[in-house]
């Protein structure tokens, strides 16, 4: 497990500001919101997420029967808050199997979630067909928000994203046939808002998907 800040778009090494720029860079990518070492799952790991994010950290709530909170991610630095979460849900896939779920928010041009839909990023715009209707709805912290197919993914992932409060919303789910949980309408909360209630959330081991998109 890698200690130190990585690029969200590609993983690679990042440099802190310093004398010669004040905002991370990335060799590839220039400047970029770091990505914070990934930690084991725990009410305490999304409680520290939770306290400085400036954006959702989603959440199927209740998480559906058997599933799994396995792992947390953020990418932001102390001066900037987190500006871009990526939270990891593993359990029974509707087929059979064990069914993986990453749900990533974060602001335009961040790139944490094009990463985990193995896309070129950093949106997913270019690749949602929002001139038809939407394939999926969730309930997103009370609002019915459509989800578009996000297309040019790996064969062994489903992928959909879209908007929510006003930010984008991605849902990368493993492997490909349990993208049938996203027709179920979940119910996402964003648990900055859920208080005590986080103290509740069921810890499993960490998804491997969290560190290695």
């Amino acid at each position: 497990m890698r200690g130190e800040p990585s690029c969200p778009k590609c993983g690679g090494r990042v440099r802190a500001p310093g004398l010669f720029a004040d905002t991370w860079q990335c060799d590839v990518h220039g400047t970029v919101h770091p990505l914070q070492p990934v930690i084991p799952p725990s009410v305490e790991a999304l409680d520290v997420v939770v306290h400085r994010t400036q954006v959702p950290v989603w959440m199927p709530w209740p998480l559906p029967v058997g599933w799994l909170f396995t792992g947390v991610g953020c990418a932001g630095d102390d001066r900037s808050g987190g500006r871009a979460t990526a939270v990891a849900c593993t359990g029974p896939g509707p087929l059979g199997g064990i069914g993986e779920l990453i749900l990533v928010a974060e602001e335009l041009g961040v790139g944490l979630g094009a990463r985990y839909a193995g896309i070129d990023g950093p949106d997913p715009g270019p690749y949602m067909s929002v001139e038809k209707p939407p394939q999926a709805k969730v309930l997103a912290a009370g609002r019915p928000t459509p989800l578009w197919h996000v297309s040019g993914v790996p064969d062994d992932r489903a992928v959909f994203a879209g908007e929510a409060r006003g930010l984008w919303l991605w849902a990368v789910v493993w492997p490909e046939q349990s993208g049938l949980l996203m027709y179920d309408e979940l119910v996402l909360t964003d648990l900055r808002d859920a208080g005590a209630e986080v103290e509740l959330v069921p810890c499993g081991a960490l998804s491997p998907r969290l560190l290695e998109p």
